[in-house]
């Protein structure tokens, strides 16, 4: 089988995401190709896999560049003359369509809903848009039910939807435990017996580090001296940095090679994220087994559950007049309690081994392409 991925971005989980299925897909001896951006890290990673990278020139944002865009990668896909074709996130999801209009296998991946990041005519032009685009995709895969379910309220028929969960490569990401806690902290410097929160993500209004920073102050009274460590750039960077200011609480440290080390280090782990499909980052902080507070948006309820054996507190965007200190209070409470913690640890890598290995995910991605291949 000859497959043809196409992706803007090119950094942080999707990117990610394409790499590992391309990885799993040369493995299994398919012919793959990978349309993206030249001289990003996302094409040096699959070339370095063994895996066709064709330059095709795109932006991250919707504009003026689109019908070159699309014109490019219909160029594409008369050359590679794939047997499928993958499109991940929205610009992918945009030009891709309008240049294969049906004629051909697809299969869109989201990786959460662009009509999320919208307000007003421009969100109701999107979500018209993902209603009569979706009859160019023969499958819509969404990565949670949640995904799903915001699919199908803007009219996305059903039986274009497919859902298969996100994973997590269980031994890229071991769980860490006390000894790894103590190792990372004098590997990046910081206090043994601090009380750290790591947030891990690109610096922008999907991620939501601005509520992290809107809850903190609800953390600081219940835990005086505890430090939240702000991993990752992006857009929102110089903005973060100026509400910082100069509190010493807060540190924006960037990006950094060293997530795995962010996260066995942490007390607890923390996600502001407005809108998601289900988050790479915590799945790979459950992986390491450490407790989660997140927004309650698509996918994190699937990964932090419910009840006596959740993983954490999953904490609800309205009403926004609460919500700072709804999740401060979550943080608080976790950072206090030693106990809850290292509960809702274990069952977070729990969760993850019984429900998102990677492995699963790659085979019900394989199985879906089969059946748009032999769908008539």
């Amino acid at each position: 089988m000859k497959v043809l991925h196409v992706s803007q971005p090119v950094t942080e989980g999707v990117a990610n995401w394409v790499v590992d299925l391309v990885s799993d897909q040369c493995a299994r001896g398919y012919e793959t190709v990978v349309a993206c951006p030249g001289d990003s890290p996302l094409s040096a990673q699959v070339r370095a896999l063994g895996s066709e990278q064709r330059d095709w020139t795109a932006s991250r944002s919707p504009g003026p560049s689109v019908p070159r865009e699309v014109l490019a990668l219909r160029r594409i896909v008369a050359d590679v003359q794939p047997d499928l074709v993958h499109l991940h996130s929205s610009k992918a999801g945009l030009a891709g369509r309008l240049a294969i209009r049906g004629s051909r296998p697809t299969v869109f991946q989201p990786h959460g809903w662009s009509f999320q990041a919208t307000t007003g005519p421009l969100r109701a032009a999107t979500v018209r848009w993902e209603s009569f685009g979706s009859r160019w995709a023969d499958r819509i895969l969404c990565v949670s039910e949640g995904e799903a379910e915001e699919a199908a309220a803007i009219g996305i028929r059903r039986d274009r939807l497919a859902v298969v969960s996100n994973g997590v490569d269980l031994e890229r990401w071991p769980r860490a435990g006390t000894g790894a806690r103590e190792a990372a902290r004098e590997r990046l410097g910081l206090d043994a017996a601090a009380a750290v929160v790591v947030n891990v993500g690109r610096l922008s209004r999907q991620k939501g580090q601005d509520l992290l920073l809107s809850a903190w102050p609800a953390v600081r009274s219940a835990v005086p001296g505890a430090l939240l460590y702000l991993i990752g750039d992006g857009p929102d960077r110089e903005a973060l940095a100026t509400a910082i200011g100069a509190d010493s609480d807060i540190v924006l440290y960037g990006a950094s090679r060293q997530v795995p080390d962010w996260l066995a280090a942490a007390d607890v782990v923390v996600m502001g994220s407005r809108w998601e499909g289900m988050s790479l980052f915590v799945l790979e902080a459950a992986a390491a087994g450490r407790s989660l507070v997140v927004t309650d948006v698509a996918g994190m309820r699937d990964v932090v559950g419910q009840g006596a054996g959740a993983a954490g507190a999953v904490v609800p965007l309205e009403p926004p007049g609460t919500f700072a200190s709804r999740f401060g209070a979550a943080v608080a409470a976790r950072l206090s309690d030693p106990e809850l913690r290292d509960r809702e640890a274990a069952a977070a890598r729990t969760r993850v081994e019984e429900r998102f290995s990677i492995t699963r995910a790659f085979d019900a991605t394989v199985s879906l392409y089969d059946l748009c291949l032999s769908a008539p």
